[in-house]
């Protein structure tokens, strides 16, 4: 039976009672990070009943179930969202009011869990949200990053990078559970044992290991009792201590497994730009798929005796490449620890096993070097052979005398493991994550595989779950939509639509715009109080957040802001709306071009802040430590959102859709979801620019593309791209910004000329910011374009994809819940 959340005087009682208990002090005298940790404790009961009445319905009804396998969760701030997934948000609002607690102040004492970097650790936190609340059985599989990627500091203007230690303190929304723990190998070597019966067993000896450790985090599901569970995996050693080994004089291999534990789990994504870090990042990805892997066997045996039929409750979803080894390693469970022979240990594999595929780039597809993948992963280096011998045979049957084809499908080649190749060979399912990006993937980035496997490859366009990204992140909006049509968007945001009839009441959209600056108010003390600049709330509040990348083209953005500020010195009496850009980005620590370009946006901001003379016409902001807790601010206060990837480089994106559901008007390219969005709003609620993903293809094929020539015919490039290289944005380093210079026009480069054609989009992106300029001054009309955004997002929910998921791939069976 589904517990209720308490009424508002029984909260109050709890929440007083819980800091006495936990703190030994009067509520009067607590602070606000015990008040967090006593709520969070009121709140956590009421989940464990839930989430123990789940279980038990699990193993009652024995449904089929999703282990998503991911190497990134981007959860967020759990208080809030299982409050409002159990209907009791604002109960605890009042109870905390009536106490003289501001709910905001006790919400902002929970850390963001580093558990992920963009979006595709957001995407999977999304889904996760949607199975729950759509009642389907789903484990989340990851890693419980002891400081995540890092937390971002700008000092000077430069990126600089801190841990995050978000686990400082105890989290009070995961159950360590001792009782799943399983034993995971590095290194040593395999022999081989002939057996009576013609078998051969395979014996790991001379290996490193370490004890995985499952924490579990509740995911609860929207006013319907449903708890799922995210598994996140911690190590420790298996021997603390060697003291054999310290009292021979080797005192690294007295303390090896207790650092090799020590560093799995350490940070998300350690830099790969040597050998160590490419060790760890490999160790960490098995590490997890295995410890997950063996659980969940553990689990179905629990119930099932028949292992071969595994494909009929469990299927393994790999978020991206980084969980192949989920391949690899259920072939070697089966086979070495439950005695399967090969051909049935494959049928059950390609039978659980399906792959989701987020990235056209090719850098993207992970390769590891074979030395070593083979020495860290000796028996799993044996079976990847095998699979890839008999996939060849299998290539070549179909394609006789294609010897170049074989070379370039294998998952062996050129002295490298190639892991998308070995999840589409295995992989049941092969999906694209928009419309564009699964065409492009079927046509070109994979076009081998799909002639080798058509029937393989289908679309599962992304989605965001409207129960964060509005209910919680902008509950104004969220309770104005309810009064205008009710609550059924909740659980079916194609129910926005309906406000659609509301497009020609100017009432409405007056409330829908004095909402938009209410949040605008609200980001802007945001900004003042970490950035001390002062921003115009009725300015165009211009955004562009997401994680710093080349093809992203933030680069774009700020040489347009460049450009802007040129003209209003230029141009002093130009009519120009004032404009906040707003920019947010983590660059990876190793990316050395992408965080030249955070210092650019740093120091074009710092001048032009600073510049009295343009009379507060331009503001350039850069938020530190962009995350979730702060994006739901800053998608709820956009008026504008930059979706400006190069056209076919993008997979889907999501930031695009969050800023659709807060009514945000979208800059962008035709390029992964943009393409659909602009097929559910029209042409006139949005704004489109630059090449189509054929024309940026083909010059990529042709090598057509000089970039020289487009500055060459425009002077406004011209004085752009010289600022970057004469002292007007760093007057102590003129040439600090050089790289950016030659890799936009190949000047000392070794790589192709402007990579992302920045340049050849500068002028069609100038004309479209003009266009916005010109709709945002007709106030009446720029509401009508911001609210229909919000009517048609329907499609654009995770509630719609994961119902595709399970329809055309997953197939699991609903849990019912009284």
């Amino acid at each position: 039976m589904k517990r209720q959340m308490p009424s508002t005087k029984e909260l109050e009682r709890e929440i007083k009672d819980r800091v006495k208990s936990m703190f030994r002090k009067d509520f009067e005298d607590a602070t606000e990070e015990e008040i967090y940790r006593a709520c969070a404790e009121v709140v956590n009961d009421v989940v464990i009943d839930n989430w123990l009445t789940t279980q038990k319905e699990f193993v009652k009804q024995d449904p089929k179930c999703v282990y998503y396998m991911s190497m990134e969760f981007l959860i967020g701030r759990l208080l809030g969202n299982n409050m409002i997934n159990m209907r009791g948000y604002t109960e605890v609002m009042d109870a905390l009011a009536n106490l003289g607690v501001d709910i905001n102040l006790i919400e902002d004492q929970e850390p963001d869990p580093a558990l992920g970097n963009g979006g595709l650790g957001r995407l999977a936190a999304c889904f996760l949200d949607s199975l729950a609340t759509l009642q389907y059985p789903a484990y989340g599989c990851g890693i419980r990053y002891h400081y995540g990627m890092f937390k971002q500091k700008i000092n000077d203007g430069f990126q600089e990078e801190v841990p995050d230690d978000w686990l400082q303190t105890r989290y009070p929304f995961e159950l360590q559970r001792s009782e799943y723990e399983f034993e995971v190998k590095f290194g040593g070597w395999v022999r081989y044992e002939n057996q009576p019966d013609g078998s051969t067993k395979y014996i790991h000896e001379g290996y490193n290991s370490v004890i995985a450790t499952p924490y579990d985090m509740p995911i609860t599901g929207f006013d319907n009792g449903m708890v799922n569970t995210l598994m996140i995996w911690d190590a420790k050693p298996k021997e603390v201590f060697r003291l054999a080994s310290f009292e021979r004089g080797d005192y690294n291999k007295a303390v090896e497994d207790m650092n090799l534990a020590r560093n799995l789990t350490e940070v998300l994504y350690p830099n790969d730009n040597h050998i160590q870090g490419k060790e760890l990042r490999l160790k960490q990805q098995y590490f997890f798929v295995s410890a997950s892997l063996q659980r969940a066997i553990d689990k179905y045996l629990r119930y099932h005796n028949d292992i071969m039929r595994l494909p009929e409750k469990v299927v393994f979803q790999m978020n991206d490449t980084h969980p192949t080894l989920t391949v690899a390693e259920l072939m070697r469970l089966l086979m070495d620890e439950h005695g399967l022979g090969w051909d049935d240990a494959w049928e059950v594999t390609t039978h659980c096993v399906a792959y989701t595929n987020h990235t056209i780039m090719a850098e993207a597809l992970e390769k590891w070097p074979e030395d070593i993948f083979k020495g860290l992963l000796p028996r799993i280096y044996m079976i990847v052979e095998e699979i890839n011998r008999r996939f060849c045979e299998e290539i070549k049957a179909k394609f006789p005398g294609d010897d170049e084809k074989v070379h370039r499908m294998a998952i062996l080649a050129d002295g490298q493991v190639k892991m998308a190749h070995m999840a589409i060979c295995a992989g049941f399912s092969v999906n694209g994550v928009a419309a564009l990006h699964t065409e492009i993937l079927k046509n070109v980035s994979l076009h081998d595989f799909y002639e080798m496997y058509p029937e393989k490859f289908n679309n599962k366009t992304n989605g965001i779950t409207q129960r964060r990204f509005l209910m919680h992140g902008n509950y104004k909006l969220s309770d104005w939509v309810i009064k205008k049509i009710g609550r059924g968007w909740i659980t079916d945001l194609s129910q926005m639509e309906k406000l659609t009839m509301l497009l020609d009441d100017k009432k409405s959209l007056q409330q829908f715009m004095d909402i938009k600056l209410e949040n605008k108010k609200r980001l802007a003390k945001y900004i003042f109080d970490h950035n001390g600049i002062a921003v115009d709330p009725n300015s165009i509040f211009d955004v562009q957040v997401k994680r710093l990348h080349e093809y992203k083209r933030q680069l774009l953005n700020i040489l347009h802001v460049m450009y802007l500020y040129n003209q209003i010195k230029e141009h002093p009496e130009m009519d120009f709306y004032p404009t906040t850009f707003i920019f947010g980005a983590k660059a990876s620590a190793g990316y050395e071009n992408a965080k030249l370009i955070i210092k650019l946006i740093n120091n074009v901001g710092a001048v032009i802040n600073n510049d009295k003379s343009i009379d507060n016409k331009l503001k350039v902001v850069f938020i530190e430590d962009y995350r979730v807790s702060n994006a739901e601010w800053i998608f709820a206060a956009a008026d504008v959102s930059e979706q400006i990837s190069t056209a076919s480089k993008e997979a889907s994106g999501t930031g695009n859709m969050k800023f659709m559901l807060n009514g945000a008007v979208t800059i962008g390219t035709m390029d992964g979801a943009n393409v659909e969005m602009y097929q559910e709003l029209g042409g006139e609620n949005i704004f489109i620019f630059g090449m189509s993903s054929d024309e940026v293809i083909a010059h990529e094929k042709n090598h057509d593309y000089n970039p020289v020539d487009e500055m060459n015919k425009n002077p406004h490039i011209q004085k752009v791209l010289s600022q970057l290289v004469n002292g007007n944005y760093s007057i102590d380093n003129p040439e600090l910004f050089r790289p950016i210079y030659n890799s936009l026009l190949n000047t000392q480069c070794t790589e192709r000329a402007d990579t992302y054609f920045v340049l050849k989009d500068f002028a069609s992106y100038c004309e479209a910011h003009e266009k916005i300029q010109e709709a945002y001054k007709d106030r009446e009309k720029w509401a009508r374009m911001a609210l229909s955004n919000v009517a048609h997002v329907g499609k654009f929910s995770s509630d719609r994809t994961i119902q595709e998921y399970v329809d055309d791939i997953w197939h699991l069976d609903k849990l019912e819940l009284k």
